[in-house]
């Protein structure tokens, strides 16, 4: 992985995860745009989820998935007459474990307020360094 490599952390229920590895595709922000058009063709995505299918009220909070950028561009497509989300086609890697977030809470440094750190995530697309990315890369693999 080089250091011109953007690394970004994608926070999304796990159901909602799984049917981007179905189709190959990421999508961020409940469908935003502008989240996408940040990444580039080689860049790595971290997905976070809080809840193991949306709407739950049960915390999950596991890393589930990690993928590559692999499309040049964001698309958009139709799931009803309210609902057309932007995606982007991206490479999931397929020998990795969920892993729970709490034991990597003290070395993850995009999470600067340990005691609070579910705030941070509620952005919902966040970048983060090329170690912390690794480190849970790392455990995703273990």
């Amino acid at each position: 992985m080089q250091d011109n490599i953007g690394y970004w952390l994608i926070v999304a229920s796990r159901d909602h995860v799984f049917a981007g590895i179905q189709e190959g595709f990421t999508q961020a922000s409940h469908g935003r745009r502008n989240p996408l058009e940040k990444m580039n063709v080689g860049d790595w995505i971290a997905y976070y989820s809080p809840k193991r299918i949306y709407g739950d009220t049960k915390p999950y909070q596991k890393f589930v998935a990690i993928a590559k950028v692999t499309g040049e561009k964001v698309f958009q497509v139709k799931l009803s007459d309210t609902f057309k989300p932007y995606r982007r086609e991206v490479q999931y890697l397929h020998e990795v474990h969920e892993i729970d977030i709490k034991p990597l809470l003290p070395q993850l440094d995009f999470i600067k307020n340990k005691s609070r750190w579910g705030l941070f995530l509620r952005n919902g697309f966040r970048s983060v360094s090329r170690d912390d990315f690794l480190l849970i890369c790392s455990e995703m693999r273990g």
